[in-house]
């Protein structure tokens, strides 16, 4: 782990004491009941230094993810799911696209 992160990626408080990944890490940050709406940059400025582990190899602060998410507010917790899907897929974040855009990249 590098002493950059404000956490251990792979300890407890970074992926309960797992290893959990991107979508996961960012969705266990928000309350689908109290957070919604929320503000795209509000939600950057309080999380954006903490690691998301993309795979087995990369960590990445969430605001990398974020700098690709387009819309400014969320009203659900899966409108926030598709813009972070999305912008997951724009930056290349992700190495497997099974009906994605490259046929020649890594399938899951």
């Amino acid at each position: 782990m590098s002493s950059d992160w404000p956490v251990d990626p792979d300890g407890e408080e970074g992926s309960e004491g797992m290893r959990k990944y991107d979508m996961r890490i960012i969705a266990d940050k928000v309350d689908e009941e109290e957070d919604f709406p929320m503000v795209r940059d509000e939600f950057v400025e309080e999380y954006g230094d903490y690691p998301i582990r993309i795979n087995y190899k990369r960590v990445v602060p969430m605001r990398e993810i974020f700098e690709y998410v387009e819309p400014e507010r969320f009203e659900t917790i899966l409108d926030m799911h598709k813009a972070v899907g999305d912008a997951m897929r724009a930056g290349d974040f992700w190495e497997y696209h099974p009906q994605g855009k490259n046929p020649e990249r890594k399938h899951a």
